[in-house]
């Protein structure tokens, strides 16, 4: 596929400069008290707001930190001169009473013609290189959080990723997840206030960090770090996949949003505020999400979103589906008045999913992520589990619930064990449950398909009631019990 990566940054950086008039009115219109200082990458540009009411040793302090000496900002602010920012390509933005405001597009010292060399491409797709595929994790959801600068910028598919200060760096390289962690295959290219580099990244969770003049270090204006188990701690960038937006309400304090995806947790998804309402850019898995805004402590569904489905309040929770839906199917019952799908997907309510009749019995489409899950059906107020479906979560029908496999990548087997009544499965993936998920008789033994997120995971077999390990694989450790859990590592 060709692409025109002259044509990529001359359209990104006209919209920057378009943006230019908008942000000016913003500014101009900003009823808001003008902060004490800050320094930022907003709208594709280098942004600095200051208080003429600075103390001199605060500003002598800034200016140190984020090494501004060149710009003369103290005659600017004491005696109005802007001459040395206007040469350097700086932009007054604001010049009030209480505060001023200036900015320089991000790009402005790239030369366009060569920006093929800035725009960062691993060389493979990264949907496959990433260490989180969103087809294979326990990632439902993720987002970022920044201080001192705002998140990175993103086009479509590019992430500019964005590293403040280092003024006095040689070299600085960008090493992630997204390129197998390669120290010479990502250069940084430096502006005025520190490094940048862009990447083609797919939705997803990313880990990265920068290495200044070979020193590796974390994104410290980054509020996410993780720890990958090997005693590395690392930068955590999410690549969103949805916006959530909300007009209006412009008079609210503060927004959040709050869904399943979060388990409903009220103040933890800060909306930011735009010139007419609030958004938030969210990744999250493919599934079938429910979700409510709240305004300053009110709780309410997305007018703009008709998509909904009832709750347990007598109201309705708004919905975002992504993936492609699996068709839950019930033959039969031609005489039942409602039928409701419920399961471990929502939490196992069983006034949320109203199937459909058709001539042949009930349907109903539900967006579903690769996983293992339990479901029943609720027909007219008589729970049953799928009489079609022969994988069922207990030594009987009537005490399990049905065993459904989205997208299944590994095969558990157990050799010989011929004269075993039963065999389970047990592990982390379903709660070291001894009598839930059943295993199918083979010629050879026993086996069962599940789907396992990448990662190490722990199990064992019950024998007719016995736990015993895998024979057939040398990695275990021990447990609690000193009875030792068998292994297994999913890559990919």
């Amino acid at each position: 596929m060709e692409i025109s990566f002259y044509h990529i940054a001359k359209e990104q950086f006209t919209r920057i400069l378009g943006l230019l008039l908008l942000v000016l009115c913003m500014h101009l219109s900003a009823s808001a008290q003008p902060p004490d200082k800050i320094y930022t990458v907003k709208d594709g540009k280098m942004y600095i707001e200051l208080s003429r009411d600075i103390p001199v040793a605060e500003l002598d302090s800034f200016i140190n930190l984020h090494e501004l000496h060149d710009l003369f900002l103290k005659e600017f602010l004491l005696k109005n001169i802007p001459d040395s920012l206007v040469k350097r390509g700086w932009e007054i933005e604001k010049n009030a009473r209480k505060y001023i405001a200036i900015s320089k597009p991000l790009f402005s010292t790239v030369d366009l013609n060569n920006l093929v060399e800035q725009i960062i491409f691993t060389g493979k797709d990264p949907s496959i290189d990433a260490m989180f595929p969103s087809e294979n994790s326990n990632i439902v959801y993720g987002t970022n959080r920044f201080k001192n600068k705002l998140p990175f910028d993103v086009k479509d598919s590019l992430v500019t990723f964005y590293l403040r200060n280092n003024q006095k760096a040689r070299q600085v390289m960008l090493a992630g997840s997204f390129n197998g962690w390669s120290t010479d295959n990502l250069p940084m290219l430096k502006t005025d206030s520190g490094w940048i580099a862009t990447v083609k990244l797919s939705p997803g969770k990313y880990w990265y960090k920068f290495i200044a003049d070979g020193d590796w270090m974390v994104d410290n204006d980054n509020r996410q770090n993780e720890n990958d188990g090997q005693g590395n701690t690392n930068s955590v960038f999410f690549k969103a996949n949805h916006v959530f937006k909300l007009a209006g309400h412009t008079n609210a304090k503060k927004v959040y949003i709050a869904g399943k995806f979060n388990d409903w947790r009220e103040k933890e998804l800060l909306m930011n505020k735009t010139a007419d309402g609030w958004e938030l850019p969210l990744y999250l898995a493919e599934g079938t999400h429910t979700y409510r805004f709240i305004a300053d402590g009110r709780w309410f569904e997305d007018a703009a979103n008709p998509d909904r489905l009832p709750n347990e309040y007598g109201e309705y929770n708004s919905v975002i589906r992504l993936g492609k839906p699996y068709v839950f199917v019930l033959n039969g019952f031609n005489d039942a008045q409602k039928v409701w799908l419920t399961g471990s997907f929502n939490g196992w309510r069983k006034d949320e999913l109203l199937m459909t009749k058709t001539p042949d019995g009930w349907m109903l489409p539900y967006n579903i992520g690769a996983g293992n899950y339990e479901y029943r059906f609720v027909v007219d107020g008589k729970e049953m589990t799928d009489p079609d479906n022969p994988v069922f979560t207990a030594r009987n029908r009537a005490d399990g619930n049905s065993w459904l496999v989205i997208a299944p990548n590994h095969t558990f087997c157990l050799k010989g064990y011929q004269q075993a009544k039963a065999v389970y499965l047990a592990g982390g993936f379903n709660s070291f449950s001894p009598d839930k998920l059943l295993m199918k008789k083979t010629e050879e033994g026993w086996e069962c398909n599940v789907h396992l997120s990448i990662g190490k995971h722990l199990y064992k077999f019950v024998v007719d009631g016995e736990w015993i390990r895998d024979p057939e694989n040398p990695l275990w450790e021990d447990n609690e019990f000193h009875t030792g859990d068998s292994v297994i590592w999913k890559e990919r």
